[in-house]
């Protein structure tokens, strides 16, 4: 009986994975650095809150790009961000300014809210603002590949992939799982077939927009209570006619997000339901689909090689979940270039499938009450 119902459940969304990932040949390359000095028509915003150890290297990796200017919107940090960005000052090659952006209201969270701020206080000079987060280490020849993508192809806006930095074993077990929740509901970066008001994805690390498109949507408001902003933002963004995009920024931006398992589990975990960019039968589907091709394979499969199978069925059933954990080792070569360095806790990752599945079904059952270091209420 058991196999028969594994089966009925599993088989629908295991051609819905296929028909996804069966695009992913065709998808836009990687983008490539452009080492061009040309200025470019950009104005960088850094949202920061208590960032001061990560901030240093983000600003001094986009010292040799080439920006109109850099914001800073600090959140009333008391690490002494705002200290170290006003040493930066003086010195520093681009145009650096510090603004404190208002108290944040009831209805924003914090990060649109800054990213918000810092776009009213832009230059109107710039066309284009780039939002990067404090933990990203923008490469040589970020700014210019990407300007160049947007405007030789029209995007009005665009965001990157990076590559990520994992150091710890934890991290390096738990991390691939979760990133693989989004390639398996969405496809991977610069796939065509993702661009599509529902499906879109994107990363507010990297999120290059034309300010007037901005302006059209009245600035980061339409994602001023969102928890997944970025998303909610093309999605609203290409439900209004925009033309919207996420491609390989892996050889552009790397970033370090977290510096342990449960700092991955806890803080990242939280959003990745997106149920703030979905409707509701979209995030239930979702839950549905990930447990049964990423969360339940890895579990039933010893199961079955104990008990070997004495029926077509159980049979069937066997195949099918070795098919689904094969594919599953297989993504890990795929997504291999989006990691610095991997050991053999990367490679065991599919291990730690039904905990990433288990974390997108809590962050759908829950609000977050508490992120990056502020406490929120019920937001709407």
């Amino acid at each position: 009986m058991l196999p028969f119902l594994l089966l009925i459940f599993q088989t629908p969304f295991s051609f819905i994975l296929l028909y996804r990932l069966s695009s992913a040949p065709r998808r836009i390359p990687p983008l490539e650095p452009k080492l061009d000095n040309k200025k470019r028509s950009v104005s960088v915003i850094i949202p920061t809150l208590n960032e001061r150890e990560r901030l240093p290297n983000c600003l001094e990796a986009l010292k040799d790009q080439p920006i109109g200017e850099i914001i800073v919107v600090d959140s009333r940090s008391t690490d002494g961000t705002a200290a170290y960005v006003e040493e930066q000052q003086n010195n520093y090659p681009i145009p650096l300014r510090l603004v404190t952006d208002d108290p944040l209201p009831p209805d924003w969270v914090g990060r649109p809210w800054a990213l918000n701020y810092g776009f009213f206080q832009s230059d109107p000079q710039y066309e284009w603002v780039l939002g990067l987060d404090a933990d990203t280490i923008p490469q040589r020849g970020l700014v210019a590949s990407i300007l160049d993508e947007a405007e030789q192809n029209n995007w009005d806006i665009l965001t990157l992939a990076p590559q990520f930095i994992v150091k710890h074993p934890g991290e390096q077990w738990l991390q691939p799982s979760l990133l693989l929740t989004l390639v398996y509901r969405f496809g991977a970066s610069g796939d065509r077939a993702q661009f599509s008001e529902q499906r879109v994805m994107a990363n507010g690390q990297c999120f290059l927009a034309k300010k007037s498109v901005l302006h059209s949507l009245g600035g980061y408001s339409s994602a001023k209570s969102s928890f997944c902003d970025d998303v909610t933002l093309v999605r609203r963004a290409a439900q209004q006619g925009f033309r919207v995009g996420f491609l390989d920024g892996a050889k552009l931006l790397r970033v370090r997000m977290y510096t342990s398992m449960a700092e991955t589990w806890r803080e990242w975990g939280r959003s990745l339901d997106l149920k703030d960019a979905s409707t509701p039968l979209a995030t239930w589907g979702d839950c549905l689909f990930l447990t049964a091709v990423q969360g339940l394979p890895i579990v039933v499969l010893p199961f079955f090689l104990v008990l070997e199978p004495a029926t077509i069925v159980a049979k069937l059933a066997l195949d099918l979940n070795l098919g689904l954990v094969l594919i599953r080792w297989l993504m890990l070569i795929a997504i291999r270039p989006s990691y610095t360095d991997v050991g053999l806790w990367y490679w065991l990752s599919p291990l730690s499938d039904p905990l990433a599945v288990l974390r997108i079904w809590l962050s759908a059952l829950a609000q977050p009450k508490r992120w990056r270091g502020r406490v929120y209420g019920k937001m709407g």
